[in-house]
C-alpha cells in the first residue's frame, strides 16, 4: 500500500499481523520485502502478539520505521551470561517508547548515531553497552543487579572519537545495587544531567574495571542529578561534578547532529488501526 503524508512525502506501509489480517505474519518478512537501497519511508505497523524472532535491519535498507503500541524487545535467555536484546550498529537510528530487557548486554549500542526517547531498559551488568554516540532522553533505566553492576560499559578507544553516552532527564531505579558506569574503552564517555537516581547507586559512582591505567583518559560526568543516590560527595576522585559550561555542550541534539535527522516519532494510528 502506498499513501503519502502532509508534505506530500511518499510513504509504503507494511502491516505485520500473526493473525493472517495484514501483509505478513513476521516482522522479518516484511523486512525482507523491503527493496534494498530503498529511497522512501517505510512504516512497518506490527499488530499486538508475541514475535519470537531474531529480527535484522540489513545496512542496505535505510528510511525503515517500525510502529507499534507498547513495543518490548526481550532476550529471555536469563542471567549467567551475555544476552543481547537490542543491537544497533547502524546510523542515525531512533527508539521511542520502546521497552529493552535482558540482564547482560541488554542495549548493545554499537557504532552510529543514536537517540532514545521515553523508552525502558532494563538488565544487570553492562546492560547499555557499546560505542556509539547516544543520546538517552526521557529513559528509565532499571538495575537488576545484585552486587553492583555497572549500567553502562561504554567503549570509546581513542580521544579521537566523537562517541559516547549522554543520559538527560533520566529516571534510575534497582533491586539492590549499582553503579552507573565503567570503562569498555579506554577512553569511555558517558555523562548524566538532570536524572533521578534512586539509592540503588552505589555512593562510588564508577568503576574503573581493575584498570587504574584508564582512570586518567576516562570522561564520567554528573551535572544537576537529584535523588539520594545522585550525593557526588563519596564519588570517586576522577569522575567530574560538571559546571553549567561543561555540561551545556551534552544537553541537547547537537550532540548527535539530531537536528538534522530525528524526525518526531509516529502516531499511533500511522496506517490505519
Amino acid at each position: 500500500m502506498c499513501t503519502f503524508l502532509s508534505n506530500s512525502e511518499p510513504v509504503l506501509i507494511i502491516r505485520v499481523d500473526q493473525s493472517g489480517n495484514g501483509d505478513y505474519r513476521n516482522i522479518q518478512d516484511a523486512i525482507d520485502a523491503v527493496p534494498s537501497n530503498n529511497k522512501e519511508l517505510v512504516y512497518i505497523k506490527v499488530m499486538p502478539g508475541i514475535y519470537k524472532e531474531k529480527i535484522v535491519v540489513p545496512a542496505d535498507k535505510p528510511f525503515i520505521i517500525l510502529t507499534a503500541r507498547y513495543l518490548t524487545i526481550q532476550n529471555t535467555y536469563g542471567a549467567g551470561a551475555k544476552a543481547v536484546a537490542l543491537r544497533v550498529s547502524g546510523d542515525r537510528v531512533t527508539f521511542s517508547g520502546c521497552r529493552i530487557l535482558s540482564h547482560q548486554d541488554t542495549l548493545l549500542d554499537d557504532t552510529g548515531r543514536h537517540y532514545y526517547v521515553n523508552c525502558y531498559i532494563e538488565g544487570e551488568t553492562d546492560f547499555i553497552c557499546g560505542n556509539a554516540a547516544s543520546l538517552f532522553e526521557k529513559c528509565h533505566l532499571h538495575s537488576v543487579s545484585q552486587q553492583g553492576g555497572a549500567i553502562t560499559a561504554q567503549r570509546r578507544v581513542s580521544a579521537d572519537e566523537d562517541t559516547g553516552f549522554t543520559f538527560v532527564n533520566c529516571k534510575i531505579t534497582g533491586v539492590k545495587s549499582a553503579v552507573l558506569g565503567r570503562p569498555w574503552g579506554s577512553y569511555s564517555k558517558v555523562v548524566f544531567a538532570f536524572s533521578y537516581m534512586s539509592n540503588v547507586i552505589l555512593p562510588q559512582g564508577w568503576e574503573d574495571w581493575r584498570d587504574s591505567a584508564k582512570q586518567s583518559s576516562v570522561y564520567y560526568g554528573e551535572y544537576k542529578c537529584y535523588g539520594p543516590g545522585a550525593a557526588t560527595k563519596r564519588r570517586v576522585e576522577w569522575s567530574h561534578s560538571l559546571s553549567a559550561q561543561q555540561a551545556q555542550p551534552f544537553l541537547s541534539k547537537n550532540l548527535i547532529d539530531g537536528q538534522r535527522w530525528i524526525r518526531p516519532a509516529p502516531t499511533s494510528n500511522v496506517g490505519g488501526h
